[in-house]
């Protein structure tokens, strides 16, 4: 059982100022409402792993699998049996910055679940844009 879900946005912000946020997991809670809070164990490099928690006080293990400085990463959170990956990218366009947010769940119960884990993308996206916007 599989469920995905995909997200787009643009910004007049650079991807530098979208990466500063991203890279720095202090500030997910800010733009992520699904955030309470993030711990990380070194540096914001593949490999390197943590517990976010989430609303309701659910703590959940992640890895970061995919790190490419500036332009992309992907982390892989673990709920028992149940696996979600999201990977985020940004890339430069004439105006700012196309921001796109893959989120894919796998897992007994992902097809239920998935829809739960997704809700809040766009307003993450959303929350995003307006913070890097601000440090343009």
């Amino acid at each position: 059982m599989s469920f995905e879900y995909e997200g787009t946005v643009t910004t007049t912000a650079s991807p530098a100022d979208v990466w500063a946020l991203w890279s720095d997991v202090g500030s997910w809670h800010c733009w992520d409402p699904s955030v309470q809070g993030v711990a990380l164990e070194g540096h914001f490099a593949e490999g390197a792993a943590g517990t976010m928690t989430l609303n309701g006080g659910i703590e959940a293990p992640f890895v970061l699998e995919i790190v490419e400085p500036g332009g992309r990463f992907l982390d892989r959170i673990t709920m028992g049996e149940l696996v979600i990956h999201i990977d985020h990218e940004v890339k430069a366009t004439a105006t700012g910055s196309e921001i796109t947010v893959r989120t894919h769940v796998s897992g007994p119960g992902a097809k239920d679940i998935g829809p739960m884990v997704a809700a809040d993308s766009p307003k993450a996206l959303e929350a995003l844009v307006e913070l890097a916007e601000k440090k343009s």
